[in-house]
């Protein structure tokens, strides 16, 4: 059964950007499946040129090139035009007309290139085992007629070739299947480095997508349960306390203000990659911001903070911040507490994060399958965290934030 071809190489798609140069238009033509007639015309002259050349030297021990031997030459170089889309038709082809050449008594010269050429490229195209023994057999052939069937074949009175020949003609056939499969070696190499580079360039985009996700989540969600709240104290109150209701507007401009804020931030990311933010990155130091938004939303907010406070990592300061403020958001979402307490630890190379009220649920039961518990957990995974969260024994729920921090600065 024929070997079925490897087309990491060999066939479409084939690599159009990767490898040497000088191969690019040779795999641009293999990955389009176009005729390669110009490589094919220029081979066809050179073995007609070359023959005749060749011819007048073995005068009187060759016959002479005569009109059928200059069709063989041609039909056994067109032959090379099926090389891209039939590679082992053309080897096989080329052989045969080249065995038929040479037991036609015709002279030797460069008959054997449309061989050779055949080979490789049936060897690039992934036909290792069908070149291999294409051209074994057409060697065996060869030695058939030279040292065994040249009695009976023109020209009269010949005398069987010399094993030196046959040799070299071995080495010839060994060498070019050889750099054959060193080539093709190369190509695979060559088309799995690109495949790893594609890869690796959609999982940096899918990281990308899913920061920028997670990034828009908390800042929408937080600002967003702000609003809802203080739009549901705005209508509570617009007919019996109008000065009241127009707090809870100027709380909703304010939060949806810093929301656009961080939305344009995040956004200006995309239509400007590799440029520096315009803003600085939020962190442990806006705990305020979150304790004062959570304050207008009617939600008292206790912060401890227990060890002595360091500069943390501007990765680890952003997702800090944004756990605590993800944590805060759920308390106002679905808790009926309107009190929260949050416990900020830092120890040597250690940074511990709590969030706790006292409940009960309000709406829904907190779980760990929403998207704002997930994307804690995918912050604190990305610094080689852990992120715990769940019921308390005393009530209400509790988040806790471990995070490994690299200590580099003091202040």
């Amino acid at each position: 059964m024929e070997q079925q071809p490897d087309r990491v190489c060999g066939g479409p798609p084939w690599m159009k950007e990767d490898g040497p140069p000088w191969m690019r238009p040779w795999a641009r033509r293999r990955a389009d499946g176009r005729v390669p007639w110009p490589s094919t015309l220029l081979i066809a002259v050179f073995v007609l040129v070359g023959t005749e050349f060749a011819a007048r030297g073995q005068e009187g021990t060759r016959e002479p090139v005569d009109a059928f031997a200059q069709a063989l030459l041609v039909t056994l170089s067109a032959c090379l035009l099926l090389r891209v889309r039939w590679p082992v038709v053309a080897l096989v082809g080329t052989a045969a007309l080249t065995s038929g050449y040479l037991a036609a008594g015709y002279p030797y010269g460069p008959v054997f290139v449309p061989v050779l050429v055949a080979a490789f490229s049936a060897v690039l195209a992934g036909h290792r085992r069908a070149a291999w023994w294409t051209a074994g057999a057409f060697w065996a052939g060869h030695v058939l007629l030279a040292h065994w069937w040249y009695a009976y074949l023109p020209p009269a009175g010949d005398d069987a070739a010399p094993w030196g020949r046959e040799l070299v003609f071995a080495a010839w056939i060994a060498a070019v299947l050889a750099g054959s499969e060193l080539l093709r070696i190369r190509c695979a190499e060559w088309a799995r480095a690109r495949l790893e580079r594609a890869a690796a360039a959609r999982r940096r985009a899918e990281e990308e997508r899913l920061l920028i996700a997670r990034e828009l989540h908390d800042v929408l969600a937080h600002s967003i349960s702000v609003i809802n709240v203080q739009a549901g104290v705005g209508l509570a109150l617009l007919d019996q306390d109008p000065e009241q209701a127009r707090t809870a507007l100027t709380t909703i401009k304010a939060a949806s203000k810093e929301a656009l804020g961080e939305v344009r931030q995040v956004l200006g990311s995309l239509r400007a990659p590799g440029e520096a933010p315009r803003a600085p990155a939020p962190g442990l130091d806006r705990v305020p911001e979150l304790v004062e938004q959570a304050q207008s939303a009617s939600l008292a907010v206790v912060v401890e903070t227990r060890g002595a406070p360091f500069a943390l990592p501007p990765g680890t300061d952003l997702a800090a911040f944004r756990i605590l403020q993800e944590a805060l958001t759920n308390v106002i979402r679905h808790s009926g507490s309107r009190s929260a307490r949050v416990q900020i630890s830092y120890a040597p190379g250690r940074l511990t994060l709590r969030v706790a009220d006292e409940g009960p649920a309000s709406a829904s039961e907190h779980s760990g399958s929403g998207n704002g518990l997930v994307g804690m957990r995918e912050r604190a995974a990305g610094l080689g965290g852990t992120i715990q969260a769940g019921p308390r024994s005393e009530g209400g729920f509790e988040v806790r934030a471990d995070l490994p921090v690299r200590r580099k600065e003091t202040p």
